[in-house]
């Protein structure tokens, strides 16, 4: 029999699969053996006819998955758990393709909240200005510090998410993101204002991180990719509608009216959350670590003088302490990992140029020659945002099928016959393409801005920068939640501390350098920038392989 084959079929078909199925496609394959029962020259493995890949395809489908076992309503974890309407199981990627779909929904959903906030505001900065009786600088800490605290909050959010579960921080977070909206909403100062909206932008950004571990607890390596572009939907469509929602809202009701949408979306979701998600974070047998370490600080009943007590409980509260505001920071560490700095920096770096784009067309598309209104400035955005959802539908299954592509290329199969797959296999030659597609995308859009050419024609240049930044963010994203397969939250939370401070960067100095060299300059040297960086691509494919062995040896990963 051709090994090939015998590989395929060994990974397809799985024992509990119905024995009709099983043995039709034996009989396929035992007929391309040769009649003698010589084996056909290994020269050839790639033989197969299509026919016979059909078969093998045809059962993959009819394989079922395995039986989810519901949790009894009395035991489910979470805040309130026993009131989400999708029951929580033991094993999370045994659920239904269609919850794990209904899954993914709910957390795209509320990943919308953070970018939604960070670029409402756009449109009415100037108004904040006048009411506020404040300078533009200053009102755009408003939007940039926000950003900066989506890159912090989420260090914690992550933290906490892999201990307390996933349903408590979000219910917690989009609490805490109700109450900063309303009180932003009635700021009487620029301060109050900025500090609202620096915890209404830590709040949010708890999806960022702990949305992406969902994903990856529900979804199987083989699907994740594309589930992830899915859900990443969510966080790239915020910058589609808020700019749209916050020009009308501020022309017809003031800037204020942003802040209380904010905060009706805000609600709308966390009620949403209650009923609808349940906790996917996979139960672990043995204790937790927050109760080993309770067992630890519990005192023996044994007689002691005060000042063992006193110890006792003083070591208590550091160690809490530690727990809670150094711990989280130890996710920053990951960058040690050359595999893990690289791929963040290359999605930080298109992040970054994301947000000097969106600046940009809010300054130049309200000044003349284009003298748009705020409504209409804000549709500058959608051509990107229609880049986005065109590459998220078809750039993450277009990653996992490179991925095993490139795991059968290898012969990479475990002892039961499926192939294992390596998170470095989904930079190829997508990559390459996102490559030369977003930095040539910024210069036509810098030099026809620049230009002042017919509106139409920039914005066509930002429609090609959507789909190639997009492939960019979503297979970084899931090649971090595969890099740390038993911590993905906080592979995503590391990404976002980066490139949200990038984004930050960018938000700050955009103005500045459109008014000191012009947009055409300003995004060659960015697209010259990204272009540069693409050399990431070629260092995962040559030093990738040995970067992911050393980590896992370190993180103690099997795989």
């Amino acid at each position: 029999m051709d090994n090939d084959t015998a590989k395929i079929a060994a990974q397809e078909i799985d024992p509990e699969s119905p024995r009709e199925d099983v043995g039709n496609l034996e009989k396929k394959i035992d007929q391309k053996s040769s009649l003698d029962g010589s084996q056909p020259e290994d020269e050839h493995p790639a033989k197969e006819s299509d026919t016979d890949q059909k078969d093998v395809e045809a059962v993959e489908t009819r394989i079922e998955e395995p039986e989810p076992v519901r949790v009894p309503r009395s035991q489910r974890r979470g805040l309130f758990g026993r009131f989400a309407i999708l029951a929580e199981v033991e094993e999370p990627k045994h659920y239904s393709r269609r919850a794990k779909w209904y899954i993914t929904f709910v957390v795209s959903l509320a990943a919308v909240a953070a970018p939604l906030g960070s670029t409402i505001v756009f449109p009415s900065l100037l108004q904040i200005s006048d009411d506020l009786h404040t300078s533009p600088t200053i009102t755009n800490l408003s939007a940039a510090l926000y950003m900066l605290s989506m890159s912090i909050f989420p260090l914690w959010w992550s933290s906490f998410s892999e201990t307390l579960g996933r349903r408590t921080i979000y219910l917690t977070s989009f609490t805490l993101f109700l109450l900063f909206n309303v009180l932003a909403a009635v700021s009487k100062n620029i301060a109050m204002l900025i500090v609202m909206r620096i915890l209404g932008g830590g709040a949010a950004a708890s999806v960022q991180a702990v949305g992406a571990g969902t994903i990856a607890d529900v979804w199987e390596v083989r699907e994740r990719g594309k589930a992830m572009g899915i859900f990443y939907l969510g966080p790239l469509c915020g910058p589609l509608f808020a700019p749209i929602i916050g020009g009308a809202l501020a022309e017809k009701l003031g800037w204020r009216s942003t802040q209380w949408f904010l905060a009706i979306y805000g609600g709308a979701v966390l009620v949403f959350l209650f009923f609808a998600l349940p906790e996917t974070l996979k139960a672990t047998k043995s204790p937790s670590d927050a109760e080993k370490q309770l067992a630890s600080d519990r005192p023996n009943l044994t007689r002691t003088i005060s000042r063992q007590s006193v110890q006792r409980k003083t070591a208590k509260y550091v160690k809490a302490a530690k727990r809670i505001f150094l711990d989280p920071l130890k996710i920053i560490l990951y960058l040690r990992f050359p595999a893990v700095l690289i791929t963040v920096y290359y999605a930080s770096i298109t992040f970054g140029s994301l947000y000097l784009l969106n600046v940009s067309l809010q300054t130049t598309f309200s000044k003349p020659p284009y003298s748009f209104s705020a409504t209409i400035v804000g549709l500058t955005y959608i051509p990107n945002s229609i880049g986005y959802v065109l590459a998220s539908l078809f750039g993450g299954k277009w990653t996992d099928k490179i991925m095993a592509r490139e795991a059968k290329r290898a012969g990479r199969y475990d002892e039961k016959g499926k192939l294992i797959y390596r998170p470095e296999d989904r930079m190829r030659e997508n990559a390459w393409i996102a490559a030369f597609l977003y930095p040539a995308a910024l210069i036509w859009y810098g030099w026809t801005a620049e230009k002042g050419i017919f509106w139409l024609v920039p914005l066509i240049g930002n429609f090609f920068f959507g789909v190639g930044s997009m492939l960019i963010f979503a297979m970084a994203t899931t090649m971090l939640t595969e890099f740390m397969p038993k911590k993905a939250s906080n592979g995503v939370a590391v990404n976002n501390f980066v490139r949200n401070i990038f984004s930050c960067v960018g938000a700050i100095v955009a103005q500045p350098l459109i008014s000191a060299i012009g947009n055409g300059w300003l995004f060659t040297g960015v697209g010259v920038i990204a272009t540069a960086s693409s050399v990431v691509i070629w260092a995962m494919r040559r030093f990738g392989p040995r970067w992911r062995q050393v980590m896992d040896r370190e993180l103690n990963v099997v795989g």
